[in-house]
C-alpha cells in the first residue's frame, strides 16, 4: 500500500495525462480517466492496490458521488419541468422498465446456460439473481453524463430531458433496488412480512432520504444567503453536505436522493441562491478525476472470465432495454424526433451508482452467494459501459445538434468580450432627437423622479428617461450631482462643469415640455447623496446610469447601497449605441417579475407612438411548448394591465 498523498498524485496526475491524450483523437475526458485508473489498479501495474482503495480513498468516491447528486438536483427546477414532466414520466418509466425486463428475462436464460451456480442451484436461484441484475442494471452514471454534457457546453430539448431523466432514474434504481432486494430476502425464505410490506418499507427509506435532503438543502439556502465571500458559502455548503451523506449513510438511507433532494430545495426556492452550485464547480474538477480513476481501479479485466458470456448479455441487454424503453416513451410523450432517436445512447453509461449498489449487495448477509455471481457481472458490464457509453453520449449529443465544439465555444466567449467591451467603452450616449409633440406637464406635480448626473456623456439621456417616468407618475424629474465637499466647506456653489451640464439637461427636458429641478449635494459618498435627495421630498424613482467607462466595481457599489436604503424603486438605465424611443424592447426573464416592471412599461407606453416589446427570455435548451406558455403568460399580464394597444409580446 502506498501513501494517500501520493496516492492522490498518480491518480489525478495520470487521469489528466490520459484525458489529454484521449481528446487528441475526441474521446471524452471521462474515458481518459477511467482508462487511467485500469493501468494504475489490480487489473494493470497494481500501483492502486484494492487496499489502497478500499480503505484509503474510497471516501473521495462518497464525496464525488454527493456532489453529483446535488448538481443533478440543480437541473429539477420546477418551473421548467411541469412543461415537460409527460415526456420526464413517460420516459423515465420506459427506459427503467425496459432496462429491468431485458436484463432480468435475458440474464435468466443466459445464466442457466453457463457454469455459473452450478447443480446445486434451482429455477428460484436463478430468477433471484436475474432480479438483482436487473435491478441494478436500471441505474446510469449521472457523474459520466453530467461530465460530458459539461464538456460540450450542450443545450437543447434532448440535453434538457436526458438531465431530468437522469435525475430522476437514480431514484427510480434506488427504488426498484431495495424493492428487489426485499423481494429477494422473501423469496429465499428469510425474510418477514409480505412482499407488499416490503415496498412500503423501501419507499419509507425514501421518503427519509428526500426529507434529510430537503433539510439540509432549507439549512444551506439558509446560511449562504447571508454570506457574501465565495469561499465562505464553498466550505460551509460543503460542510452541510457531506454531513447530510454521511448521516444518511450511516441510517441506511440513500446519499444520492439525499443530495438531490438538497439541490432540489435551492433551486426551487422563491428567492433561489445559485451562487454555490457555481462555487462546486470550480471545486469539482479534482474530485471527479478522482472518482472516475478510482472507478477504473475497481475493475478488474478478470471479471469477464469468471462471468464469461454473461457479462455481454448483461451489457448489450442493459443498451438494448434503454433505448428501445427511451424510444417508446418518447413516442407515448409526443418529445421531439431528437428526443426519440438519440437519447437512449445517452444513458449507457453505468458506474457510480452500479457499483455502489453491488456492493450493498455483498454486504447482505442473505444475498451473499448471489454476490459472488452479481459483482463480476456487472464489473465487466461496467468496464464496457464506461468505455463505450460515453462516446455514445457525445454521439447522441452531437447528432442532436447540440454541442459546442471547445473552439466554438471560444470564439462564442471572445466575441461576447468584445461585444461587451464595446458598449462598456462609450463616451457618450447618443440621443435621437425629440420629435413627438411635447408632453402635457401635471398642473400640481406631486413628488420627483431622481436621477444622478455625473457628466455630460449620459446626463442628457438620463434626464429624457427620468422625464418619461415623471410624466407617468405626475411629478418632475430632478437631476442630482453629488459632489465632495471642498476643504473646510460644507455647501458649495455649481462650478462651471455642473452648471454646463445643468444647462444640458434643461435644454433635453425642455425639449419634452418639461421643467427639470437641479441640485448639487456635498457629501463624500455618492450613494449617500442619491438617498438624501431621494428622502428629501416624495420620491416616485431614482435613476441611475450605468457607467460608460470601465468603473464596474464603484457602480456596482452605488447600486447596492441605493437599492438597499431607497423609499421607492431603482431603474438602472445602459446606453447602447443610440437612444431611440420609436421601439422600445423590454427583456424580461422572469415572468413572475413582471409586476416590478409594471410602473416602467406604464410610463414608457404611455408617451409617443411607438411600439414595446415585451421579450422573455427562456433556457436555450428550452421546449416549444415553453416557450409558447411563456409568450402567453406575458399577452395574458398585458391585458390584463389593459396594455394591449401598445404592447407586443414575444418568447425566443
Amino acid at each position: 500500500m502506498i501513501e494517500v498523498t501520493l496516492a492522490l498524485a498518480i491518480l489525478m496526475g495520470a487521469g489528466f495525462a490520459a484525458a489529454k491524450l484521449g481528446q487528441l483523437i475526441r474521446l471524452p475526458s471521462v474515458t481518459g480517466y477511467i482508462c487511467a485508473g485500469l493501468v494504475l489498479g489490480p487489473s494493470g501495474l497494481n500501483m492502486i492496490t484494492g487496499a489502497d482503495i478500499g480503505d484509503k480513498l474510497d471516501h473521495f468516491t462518497d464525496i464525488a458521488l454527493m456532489l453529483i447528486a446535488f448538481g443533478i438536483g440543480e437541473h429539477l427546477e420546477l418551473k421548467r419541468l411541469k412543461t415537460m414532466a409527460k415526456s420526464v414520466g413517460y420516459i423515465g418509466m420506459g427506459e427503467t422498465m425496459g432496462a429491468f425486463v431485458f436484463v432480468s428475462v435475458g440474464t435468466y436464460f443466459a445464466a442457466q446456460l453457463s457454469p455459473i451456480g452450478g447443480s446445486a442451484w434451482g429455477a428460484m436461484d436463478f430468477m433471484i439473481l436475474a432480479l438483482l441484475l436487473g435491478a441494478v442494471s436500471v441505474a446510469t452514471a449521472p457523474a459520466a453524463t453530467l461530465h460530458v454534457m459539461r464538456e460540450l457546453k450542450a443545450a437543447g430539448p434532448l440535453t434538457t430531458t436526458l438531465m431530468a431523466v437522469v435525475a430522476v432514474d437514480d431514484g427510480l434504481a434506488i427504488m426498484i433496488f431495495g424493492i428487489t432486494v426485499s423481494a429477494a430476502h422473501h423469496f429465499v425464505g428469510i425474510g418477514t412480512g409480505s412482499i407488499g410490506a416490503a415496498i412500503v418499507g423501501s419507499f419509507a427509506d425514501i421518503g427519509a432520504s428526500l426529507l434529510m435532503g430537503g433539510v439540509t438543502g432549507l439549512m444551506i439556502d439558509f446560511v449562504i444567503q447571508r454570506l457574501k465571500r465565495r469561499g465562505e458559502m464553498l466550505t460551509i455548503g460543503l460542510v452541510l453536505l457531506l454531513l447530510c451523506g454521511e448521516g444518511a449513510r450511516l441510517m441506511n438511507f440513500s446519499p444520492l436522493l439525499a443530495g438531490m433532494a438538497a439541490g432540489f430545495i435551492i433551486v426551487n426556492r422563491d428567492r433561489r441562491d445559485v451562487r454555490l452550485f457555481r462555487a462546486l464547480n470550480d471545486f469539482e474538477p479534482p474530485i471527479y478525476v478522482l472518482f472516475f480513476t478510482l472507478a477504473g481501479a475497481h475493475l478488474h479485466f478478470s471479471a469477464l472470465t469468471i462471468a464469461g458470456w454473461v457479462s455481454l448479455v448483461y451489457f448489450f441487454l442493459r443498451a438494448l432495454g434503454k433505448l428501445t424503453g427511451c424510444s417508446i416513451g418518447a413516442r407515448l410523450a409526443d418529445a421531439p424526433q431528437t428526443v426519440v432517436r438519440y437519447l437512449g445512447l445517452a444513458l449507457v453509461p453505468q458506474a457510480g451508482v452500479a457499483i455502489g449498489l453491488i456492493f450493498l449487495i455483498k454486504g447482505d448477509a442473505i444475498l451473499g452467494s448471489y454476490s459472488a455471481i452479481i459483482i463480476p457481472v456487472v464489473l465487466g458490464g461496467v468496464v464496457l459501459s464506461e468505455l463505450i457509453g460515453p462516446l455514445c453520449a457525445r454521439f447522441a449529443v452531437k447528432a442532436a445538434g447540440e454541442a459546442f465544439d471547445g473552439e466554438e465555444v471560444q470564439e462564442a466567449e471572445r466575441q461576447k468580450d468584445r461585444g461587451r467591451h464595446d458598449v462598456v467603452q462609450m463616451e457618450k450616449a447618443q440621443l435621437v432627437p425629440w420629435r413627438w409633440e411635447k408632453l402635457n406637464p401635471h398642473q400640481n406635480p406631486d413628488g420627483v423622479v431622481v436621477f444622478g448626473v455625473s457628466h455630460s456623456g449620459s446626463g442628457p439621456g438620463l434626464a429624457r428617461m427620468a422625464t418619461l417616468f415623471a410624466h407617468h407618475y405626475g411629478g418632475l424629474p430632478q437631476g442630482v450631482r453629488v459632489l465632495p465637499p471642498a476643504a473646510g466647506e460644507k455647501t458649495q456653489k455649481p462650478d462651471n462643469d455642473t452648471q454646463t451640464l445643468f444647462a444640458e439637461l434643461r435644454k433635453e427636458v425642455g425639449s419634452l415640455g418639461y421643467e427639470v429641478d437641479t441640485k448639487v449635494i456635498i457629501n463624500e459618498n455618492v450613494s449617500d447623496g442619491i438617498l438624501a435627495a431621494a428622502h428629501a421630498r416624495k420620491t416616485w424613482a431614482i435613476v441611475l446610469g450605468h457607467p460608460l467607462g470601465v468603473s464596474m466595481h464603484d457602480f456596482k457599489y452605488v447600486v447596492d447601497i441605493v437599492a438597499r436604503d431607497a423609499p421607492c424603486p431603482v431603474i438602472i438605465v445602459r446606453f447602447a449605441g443610440v437612444l431611440h424611443t420609436e421601439r422600445i424592447l423590454v427583456p424580461v426573464i422572469d415572468t413572475d417579475e413582471l409586476n416590478i416592471l409594471s410602473g416602467v412599461i406604464h410610463a414608457l407606453s404611455g408617451v409617443g407612438e411607438h411600439v414595446i416589446t415585451l421579450l422573455s427570455m427562456v433556457q436555450p435548451d428550452a421546449f416549444e411548448e415553453e416557450i409558447e406558455e411563456a409568450e402567453e403568460i406575458l399577452r395574458e399580464w398585458v391585458e390584463k394591465e389593459r396594455l394591449a394597444s401598445s404592447v407586443r409580446c414575444q418568447a425566443v
